[in-house]
C-alpha cells in the first residue's frame, strides 16, 4: 500500500503533463475512462455490497442510500464522465487582453489549479465526478473517501485508472489515498507543497475540521440549510409541489429543504394540505413521513413536534422539516439571514414585488424564484457534474463545474521593452 505522502507526491509529478495536452486527448481519456467504468460494473458492484452491509447498522436507511451503487448508478457515473468530454475545455482560454502603450501586450490567460486534494463521505459516485472533473480541467486529483465507502471508492478508482493507462495517460493522475484514518486526512491538510487547494466534501464536522485546520487553501462545500418560504401571494398547489420536492426526492442531500418558511396569510390554507400530503398521504403509499418540528406559530395548523433550540439550525439529512410561521416577507428573509448556510434558498409566490426583495436580499450560493432547491446541482446547471456546491465567496461559489478549478495567469508579450 502506498503512503499518502507517496501517492501525493506522484500526482504531483504527474500533473504538469495535462498543461499542455490538447483537448481532443483529454477527451478521449474521460471516454476510456467511462468505458472502463462500465466494463468493471460486477467488479463495483461486488465491493459496494460489502461496503453497505458493512454499514448497515451504523449508517441507517436515509444515509446507506448514499452508499448505495446499482447498475443504473454506475451507468450514470459513466455518463457524467462522456459528459464531461463534450463540454468546452476551460484551459487556456484568454479572459482579457490588454495593449499598452508602451506595446505590451498582457493577457489574462486561464490555467489548472494543479493538484487538488478532495476529502469526501459516504457518496462513492463522487470519485468518478471528482476525477473527470480534475482532469478536463487540467488538474491530477488526489482523492479520499471514507471508510464506509473504501471498497466501492478503489474499485471505482482501479478502474478510471486502467482507462487512463489505455489512454496513454499517467494513473498517478488520479490518486486514491488507501489509509482511511484521520491521519491521512491531517497529511493531506499539511500538504501545502504538494497540493494547490484542497475541498472537504460531506457533513458539516468534516468540512469545520477542514477549514480550521488545512494549510492547503481550502473551498468549502456542502452543508445546507436550505429555506422555501410560501409567500402570501403564493401558488398554493405549486408550493405544496414544491415543498414536496424539495423535502422528500433524496433528503439526504445537502440541497433538499430543511426548513419551511410559510406567511401566517397563506398558512390557514397551505400548512394543513402540506400535513395531508407529506405525512397522510406518504403513510398511505407505505413511505416514510415526514416528521414537522414547529415554532408556537406554525403548531396552530398542524401537529407535530415543537421545535427545538437548534432545529432551524439543523441539517437533517432526513425526513424532518422545521416549520416557522411568518408575517412578512422581511421576517422571512431576516430569519434566513440568521440560519442560512448560504447554500440554496426559495420563494414561492406571484408577487413580483417579493420575488425581487428576495432575491435581493438573500445572500445565498442559487436563490429561487417558483422552483425547487433540489436543482443546486452541476448536471440540473449544465456543468456535466460537480466537484461539490462551494457555500463560500472567494474563487468559486455554487455548483463547482471546470471553470472552477481553474486559476488564471497573465502572459506578457513584448519587443525588448524596458521599465524606466
Amino acid at each position: 500500500m502506498k503512503t499518502t505522502l507517496e501517492i501525493m507526491r506522484e500526482a504531483k509529478e504527474a500533473a504538469p503533463m495535462l498543461g499542455w495536452v490538447s483537448s481532443p486527448e483529454k477527451n478521449r481519456a474521460l471516454t476510456a475512462m467511462a468505458d472502463a467504468l462500465e466494463e468493471a460494473e460486477e467488479e463495483i458492484l461486488a465491493a459496494n455490497a460489502e461496503d453497505v452491509e458493512a454499514s448497515r447498522e451504523r449508517l441507517g436507511p436515509i444515509m446507506t442510500d448514499r452508499l448505495r451503487l446499482t447498475p443504473e448508478r454506475i451507468r450514470g457515473m459513466a455518463d457524467g464522465i462522456r459528459e464531461v468530454a463534450e463540454l468546452p475545455d476551460p484551459v487556456g482560454k484568454i479572459l482579457s487582453k490588454t495593449v499598452r502603450p508602451n506595446g505590451l501586450v498582457i493577457e489574462k490567460t486561464s490555467v489548472p489549479l494543479g493538484v487538488i486534494g478532495i476529502i469526501y463521505e459516504s457518496r462513492p459516485n463522487v470519485t468518478s465526478d471528482a476525477a473527470a472533473l480534475a482532469l478536463k480541467s487540467g488538474n491530477a486529483a488526489v482523492l479520499r473517501g471514507g471508510k464506509e465507502a473504501f471498497r466501492s471508492n478503489k474499485a471505482i478508482a482501479d478502474a478510471l485508472r486502467r482507462g487512463l493507462n489505455s489512454a496513454g495517460f499517467s494513473p498517478a493522475l488520479v490518486g486514491l489515498v488507501e489509509d482511511t484514518s484521520r491521519d491521512s486526512a491531517r497529511e493531506m491538510m499539511e500538504a501545502d507543497r504538494l497540493l494547490d487547494a484542497l475541498i472537504p466534501r460531506g457533513g458539516a464536522g468534516l468540512i469545520r475540521s477542514v477549514a480550521e485546520n488545512a494549510k492547503v487553501p481550502c473551498i468549502r462545500t456542502g452543508v445546507g440549510i436550505c429555506h422555501v418560504y410560501v409567500d402570501a401571494a403564493a401558488d398554493i398547489g405549486m408550493a405544496l409541489d414544491i415543498v414536496e420536492n424539495a423535502k422528500t426526492s433524496r433528503p439526504s442531500v445537502c440541497n433538499a429543504e430543511e426548513v419551511l418558511l410559510v406567511h401566517r396569510a397563506a398558512a390557514g390554507e397551505f400548512l394543513p394540505k402540506l400535513s395531508k400530503r407529506l405525512r397522510d398521504e406518504r403513510i398511505a403509499a407505505g413511505k416514510t413521513p415526514v416528521e414537522f418540528r414547529l415554532d408556537p406559530g406554525a403548531a396552530g395548523y398542524l401537529d407535530g413536534t415543537p421545535a427545538g433550540e437548534d432545529d432551524f439550525d439543523t441539517e437533517f439529512l432526513d425526513y424532518i422539516l422545521a416549520v416557522k410561521v411568518v408575517d412578512s416577507v422581511e421576517e422571512a428573509v431576516g430569519h434566513i439571514a440568521a440560519h442560512s448556510t448560504g447554500h440554496s434558498e426559495a420563494i414561492v409566490t406571484s408577487d413580483p414585488g417579493a420575488a425581487e426583495y428576495f432575491l435581493n436580499r438573500v445572500d445565498a450560493a442559487a436563490v429561487y424564484v417558483n422552483a425547487s432547491t433540489r436543482f443546486t446541482d452541476g448536471g440540473e446547471f449544465g456543468l456535466g457534474c460537480e466537484m461539490g456546491i462551494s457555500t463560500q465567496k472567494l474563487h468559486a461559489r455554487g455548483p463547482m463545474g471546470l471553470e472552477e478549478l481553474t486559476s488564471y495567469k497573465y502572459v506578457v508579450r513584448g519587443n525588448g521593452q524596458i521599465r524606466g
